[in-house]
C-alpha cells in the first residue's frame, strides 16, 4: 500500500500519491480555553489561534531609532516589551504560532508611493524612509537593516514566522492572509506599535477578511496622544473585536 506524501502545511495540507489525493484536511485537536475580555467571556480554540506582533522594531522602539531621532518620546513604545517577554513563550508552549509583522522596505523603495513617503518626510529634506540615520547610518525601515530589526529584548525563535509589510496594514501587498489560511488560523491576537496606526490598520483589515480579532492591551502601545489610545480601544470593542490583557491568556493556559 502506498504511503501518502504531505503537500503543504497541516492542517491545510493535502496527502497524495500517484493514485490518490486526500483533500479532507483533518482538523487539529481542539485546545479550548476561556478568556475574560473587557466586554465578554470568550471561548477560544488555541489550535486555530495565532499571535501577530507588529513593528516592535528599533526604528519605533529604540532610543537610537528613527522615531527618537525625529523627536518622539519612544518610552510608551517600549512598554509592551515586558508583557511580551512573558506572553510569547507561554503561547509557543501551547503551539500557537508567533508572527512578526515588521515594516521592511526594499532598498530601492520601488513599491512605496510618494504619498506614503510624504507622511514620513513632508518637507523632502528630512530623514525619511530609506534614508540613513545620522547616528548609526542604518537606512530607515529598510529590510535587514538594524533600523528595521526587532528590538534585542524580544527573542525571535526559529519556528516563528516573519512577514515584511510596506504600509500600515500588514495585510496590504503581503502574504499574511494566505499564510494564515494555510495554517488554519481564524483567531488573531494583536500586539505591538503603534496601536492606533499599524496595529489598528492590520486588525481592521483582519476583521474585514473574516478573522476573529483580539487586541492585547498590555502588549500594545502608542506614542500618539492618549485620546488616540482611547479611541483605538473604543473602536476595537465597538466594531472590530475584543480587548483583553495578556494575563487573561496566561491565566487560561496555566
Amino acid at each position: 500500500m502506498s504511503t501518502l506524501r504531505t503537500l503543504g502545511t497541516p492542517p491545510g495540507a493535502w496527502y497524495v500519491d500517484a493514485d490518490t489525493a486526500d483533500i479532507s484536511r483533518p482538523a487539529l485537536p481542539a485546545q479550548r480555553v476561556t478568556v475574560q475580555t473587557e466586554t465578554k467571556t470568550l471561548r477560544i480554540d488555541l489550535a486555530k489561534t495565532a499571535v501577530i506582533i507588529i513593528d516592535m522594531q528599533n526604528d519605533f522602539c529604540h532610543p537610537d531609532g528613527w522615531l527618537a531621532y525625529i523627536g518622539v518620546d519612544v518610552t510608551p513604545a517600549r512598554s509592551p516589551i515586558g508583557p511580551l517577554q512573558a506572553f510569547l513563550p507561554a503561547m509557543r508552549s501551547q503551539g500557537v504560532p508567533i508572527i512578526w509583522v515588521n515594516w521592511g522596505n526594499r532598498p530601492d523603495l520601488l513599491n512605496i508611493n510618494p504619498a506614503t513617503r510624504h507622511v514620513y518626510n513632508p518637507t523632502g529634506d528630512g530623514v525619511g524612509l530609506g534614508d540613513p540615520l545620522p547616528k548609526s547610518g542604518a537606512p530607515v525601515l529598510q529590510k535587514d537593516s538594524w533600523a528595521a530589526a526587532v528590538v534585542d529584548e524580544l527573542e525571535q525563535r526559529p519556528e516563528d514566522i516573519k512577514v515584511d509589510k510596506y504600509r500600515m496594514s500588514g495585510f496590504w501587498d503581503t502574504p499574511l492572509d494566505s499564510m494564515l489560511r494555510n495554517l488554519g488560523k481564524t483567531t488573531l491576537l494583536f500586539g505591538g506599535v503603534n496601536a492606533d496606526q499599524c496595529v489598528m490598520a492590520t486588525l481592521q483589515d483582519a476583521n474585514f477578511l473574516g478573522y476573529d480579532c483580539i487586541l492585547l492591551s498590555d502588549c500594545s502601545a502608542t506614542t500618539s496622544p492618549e485620546f488616540c489610545w482611547q479611541a483605538t480601544l473604543y473602536n476595537v470593542k465597538q466594531c472590530f473585536g475584543f480587548v483583553a490583557s495578556s494575563h487573561a491568556f496566561l491565566d487560561a493556559v496555566k
